[in-house]
């Protein structure tokens, strides 16, 4: 237990419509970057609220930073977190409001003006709060969640609203912390960029925790794929046929289809492609990666 950051046993969450997470078993060492995902509604963030003490499970435990989610007391002045969207006085500038958590946290006041240079607002710490774009309130809110120098770092959709630059901006600050020995538990829509710094990843759907461990372990699973595109619609379908034919399982996705099966059978396919009629117009080889593995395994469409 010493070496995890959380770890999650049987856990789960009742309401009256359903199961929100049902039985959830995982597993985050310290100092690691843990990918947290799931299609909408598999209940990322009612087990992140359950984590932080702001709901009751109905069943199972967990255990943050070694001590159980029943006394939340006892870890939550080591971790920081920011779900849902920031919340800041308007009227206050940046600084101004990181000064009043840290003086109501009893942080030190000299945190406010290094951890708005780390999240890149360093020269926008005197504006407004309401001045400020969606991208540059997130960066606040993780500058925020950093106050208490935690142990463990909790981020629902952090990049929401940033452009590519800041994407990249907090992709490194993530790794860094990191490195550093923070632990980061981040969910995120962007799964190329999850995929770019995770060394772990939890993957739910429906409430059910259908993969838990190292990242590369994921695609150890996975299938080689092929995508491949012809002229029309109908060539699109004859190209699944054809791969379900030869044993190989075969999906339509904005236009292309994904077709399970190694490098070498992209020739059998063009070969047999080509003897049907169809022209193709894309035919690439491709390693699993993060975002095909996602959808194959929740069976979402993109």
């Amino acid at each position: 237990m010493q070496n995890l950051a959380i770890s999650a046993s049987d856990l789960s969450k009742k309401y009256d419509s359903g199961m929100a997470v049902a039985h959830a078993n995982f597993e985050v060492p310290r100092g690691k970057v843990c990918g947290f995902v799931g299609p909408n509604g598999a209940g990322k963030t009612t087990t992140i609220r359950m984590l932080l003490g702001l709901i009751s499970p109905t069943g199972g435990s967990a255990q943050i930073l070694g001590e159980s989610i029943d006394n939340p007391e006892k870890y939550l002045p080591r971790v920081g977190a920011m779900i849902e969207g920031p919340a800041f006085y308007p009227a206050l500038s940046g600084a101004e409001n990181l000064r009043v958590l840290a003086t109501l946290g009893g942080f030190p006041q000299d945190r406010v003006q290094e951890l708005l240079v780390k999240v890149g607002l360093g020269d926008r710490g005197k504006s407004k709060f309401k001045t400020y774009s969606l991208g540059m309130k997130q960066r606040l809110g993780i500058a925020a969640a950093l106050l208490p120098n935690p142990e463990l770092l909790i981020l629902d959709e952090p990049t929401n609203g940033l452009d590519p630059e800041g994407i990249q901006e907090i992709r490194q600050l993530l790794r860094t912390l990191a490195d550093n020995g923070t632990t980061v538990f981040v969910s995120s829509h962007l799964l190329s960029e999850l995929e770019l710094i995770s060394d772990y990843l939890v993957m739910l759907r429906k409430g059910e925790v259908v993969f838990a461990g190292p990242i590369q372990e994921l695609f150890l699973q996975q299938q080689p794929f092929i995508l491949a595109q012809g002229t029309t619609t109908a060539d699109l379908e004859k190209i699944v046929e054809i791969a379900r034919a030869d044993g190989h399982k075969g999906t339509i996705r904005d236009g292309v289809a994904h077709i399970e099966g190694p490098q070498e059978w992209a020739g059998v396919l063009n070969k047999k492609a080509f003897e049907a009629g169809i022209t193709l117009t894309q035919l690439a080889p491709q390693l699993p990666n993060l975002e095909e593995t996602f959808f194959e395994m929740t069976g979402e469409k993109k």
